[in-house]
């Protein structure tokens, strides 16, 4: 009989005050080599915590000797890590596994899989039931440390299973990883949220707001620069909250970000930031470390304040430009980015012209920008929205020109100067050149040769475009 645990959006959405367990990841009991002689493919979808997710993912496997591959026809398992954040991310996931269902025709023994954050809704788990029944397995974001239990049964009983958790979550400790990158590197600070805009479905898909102990992310930290690695990314759906959940202890980002600076790793940077919980205590660390990058990522969504509150955001359009004019106070050489969503529902052009007044006011050098998109479950789902797609359409485009003037305008104030950039490799557009980014975030190609990647160089920039840099290296 197959195992069916269904996702429940009701327990997801409650907040109640507990301490957090820690666990210790142990190897899945009498389970040992399931993947010798098997090869797998992850594909991975939407945030960088699902990419930090999928390198866990690849740990577990790996440790249980599976073999990566990119070739679908020779794949004995197959995972969708997949992202719930805008429909169509979903549709291409339903899309996928619509076309594997050929590959499983001609591969009986192939196992399909399903993961992340699509599952934790309730609705994707009856669709991929109803429609999808070669999918052999289903679990959450809760549960990654159970997925070589899972593979273990699908591979016996030839049967499906769907286990996704509903609750506010947990911590497991000391799951293996394999990195994609080998000189940057993704660290988990924190995971959940409990802002709950009212647009957003990830407070439903990852549980609460969770903090690491300090003592797991410097030991984390500790490995990665014995490793070689040259920058670590604090992660976190809202990294500013980190330590606000600790019953026992008055510890914050800020005392965490200072410690960690105080390592022997060159650079430190992290997203995403919440502009409500953004100190100047926060703002004075950054401000007093080298090896904490000048790069800011602080989603606004909106600069109309009848839009924020209907977002739910937690500040005012001059509570924002307020916390930017501090960062630049402090930080002069900050580069700061955002996302920025229009035609929420009911947003008028009035709101819409006030939030091309605060891109411009705010001197942002990139920004995420998208339609608004409704997900089943959220608050905003059942507001009215009047807005054409066309009207969405135009204001995105508007957006966009000023936007990309931003783009330019960051990358200018860098030419005819010496940048120091982490060289990752050949630019994925001219083999012949090579790649990294700036302190800044700033993407710079260049002539040299291969054994400068993993380092950190100085370059000079000759030229400023609007999305990258190009340089030569200072001999």
């Amino acid at each position: 009989m197959e195992r069916i645990n269904k996702p429940d959006l009701n327990i997801a959405r409650k907040r109640t005050k507990y301490e957090v367990e820690t666990t210790v990841y142990e190897d899945a009991k009498n389970i040992k080599d399931i993947g010798k002689n098997k090869k797998y493919m992850i594909q991975t979808h939407g945030c960088q915590a699902n990419e930090a997710d999928t390198e866990v993912i690849r740990g577990l496997l790996e440790g249980q000797g599976f073999l990566p591959t990119t070739v679908l026809e020779e794949c004995d398992l197959i995972i969708i890590n997949t992202c719930a954040i805008r429909e169509n991310a979903e549709n291409k996931v339903f899309g996928e596994l619509g076309r594997l269902k050929s590959y499983k025709r001609i591969n009986p023994n192939l196992i399909i899989a399903v993961a992340g954050c699509m599952p934790q809704e309730e609705d994707v788990v009856e669709r991929i039931m109803k429609k999808y029944p070669h999918v052999d397995l289903v679990f959450g974001t809760h549960n990654i440390d159970k997925i070589i239990e899972y593979i273990d049964y699908v591979m016996k009983e030839h049967k499906q299973l769907i286990e996704v958790y509903s609750k506010q979550g947990d911590i497991v400790e000391h799951l293996p990883q394999v990195r994609e990158n080998r000189f940057k590197a993704w660290v988990n600070i924190m995971f959940g949220c409990d802002e709950f805009c009212t647009y957003c479905i990830v407070p439903y898909t990852r549980g609460r707001e969770r903090s690491r102990q300090k003592q797991y992310i410097i030991e984390e930290i500790q490995k990665l620069i014995e490793q070689g690695y040259k920058e670590i990314t604090l992660l976190g759906q809202n990294v500013n909250s980190y330590g606000l959940d600790f019953v026992d202890e008055k510890y914050d980002f800020a005392d965490l970000l200072d410690d960690l600076a105080k390592l022997d790793i060159p650079r430190i940077k992290f997203t995403t930031s919440h502009p409500k919980d953004f100190s100047d205590k926060l703002i004075d660390v950054i401000a007093k470390y080298d090896n904490i990058m000048p790069f800011i990522h602080l989603p606004v969504q909106s600069g109309s304040n009848s839009v924020l509150k209907k977002m739910n955001r937690k500040y005012t359009k001059e509570q924002y430009l307020n916390l930017v004019e501090r960062i630049y106070n402090k930080i002069p050489n900050v580069s700061l980015t955002t996302d920025i969503i229009v035609a929420f529902p009911g947003e008028t052009n009035e709101d819409f012209l006030e939030t091309l007044d605060l891109v411009d006011k705010s001197k942002f050098e990139g920004a995420y920008t998208f339609i608004y998109s409704p997900r089943k479950g959220t608050p905003a789902a059942s507001y009215k929205n009047d807005i054409t797609p066309e009207e969405a359409k135009q204001r995105l485009y508007k957006l966009n020109e000023l936007v990309n003037e931003g783009y330019l305008r960051g990358n200018k104030r860098f030419e005819n100067k010496t940048v120091k950039v982490l060289v990752e490799g050949f630019s994925k557009t001219n083999e012949t050149m090579l790649s990294g980014y700036t302190e800044n975030n700033k993407l710079v190609n260049f002539e040299g040769d291969e054994s400068l990647i993993g380092q950190i160089i100085e370059v000079y920039v000759e030229k400023a475009k609007t999305w990258s840099l190009d340089g030569r290296v200072v001999r």
